[in-house]
């Protein structure tokens, strides 16, 4: 998995944001403050637009803490000089991210055996509890609900029983998918592999150019899986995390 030198198109952070929507954004000067209601990293994290001086990021530190929310910060490629600065001011990294892309078609050349995998809308009673026994509780399912973007729900089964769900979002040609589970027993029975081809299936009936999704760098088996399935590595972004 070598990622790609070039720093990621801005186009797919206005993905994540239009597919994993926070509650609501402020701007104290050139830092983006989102408000995530316990949604995740991604929906409470800052951004900062331009540089800025460490007066104004211990602003928004005193806002995050107002918000109940974690002081945190993403990175994003190409932002060298803010990460030095937040390591310099004791934020420390977490999570650094991969995104994975690719056509459609690259995952629709194989039909999908019946009864395998299901798009829903809105998400069944089963999903939420496979979510929830991965840690995907209501507030990330909020996040889901919130998208005002065309949006699906997959559910799998495996041995006539439900084993899986994710969600995909779309924007601007790009389908993106979130919160892909599979339940315990249920794994290494290929069900990631098929809800990624319904996943891309949904995505060209819609016009989608391509289909993403993003990974932690940890997550070594899903990253190969990603790779093993003919998708490209983008490059990343992490988190900055006073603790």
């Amino acid at each position: 998995m070598t990622p790609a030198q070039a720093p990621i198109n801005p186009r797919y952070y206005q993905v994540v944001e239009a597919t994993w929507p926070c509650v609501e954004t402020r701007s104290l000067g050139p830092i983006t403050l989102r408000i995530g209601a316990g949604g995740g990293s991604r929906v409470s994290a800052a951004t900062a637009e331009a540089a800025v001086e460490d007066a104004r990021i211990a602003e928004a530190e005193a806002a995050m803490l107002a918000l109940d929310q974690p002081r945190l910060f993403m990175i994003r490629e190409g932002e060298g000089d803010l990460d030095a600065q937040l390591d310099r001011l004791g934020y420390e990294v977490m999570d650094p991210v991969v995104l994975w892309t690719c056509p459609p078609e690259t995952l629709t050349d194989v039909d999908i055996p019946r009864v395998t995998t299901f798009c829903i809308w809105p998400p069944l009673a089963i999903q939420r509890e496979i979510w929830a026994a991965g840690g995907i509780g209501p507030a990330r399912l909020a996040v889901m609900e919130r998208a005002t973007t065309a949006k699906t729900s997959i559910l799998s089964r495996a041995d006539d029983k439900p084993a899986g769900t994710a969600y995909v979002g779309l924007h601007d040609g790009i389908a993106m998918l979130h919160a892909l589970e599979v339940l315990p027993q249920q794994r290494r029975k290929g069900m990631g592999v098929w809800m990624m081809r319904q996943a891309a299936l949904w995505a060209a009936e819609r016009g989608a150019t391509e289909l993403v999704v993003i990974c932690t760098r940890a997550n070594t088996g899903a990253n190969a899986l990603y790779e093993r399935l003919g998708m490209t590595c983008l490059g990343g972004y992490h988190y900055r995390i006073k603790r």
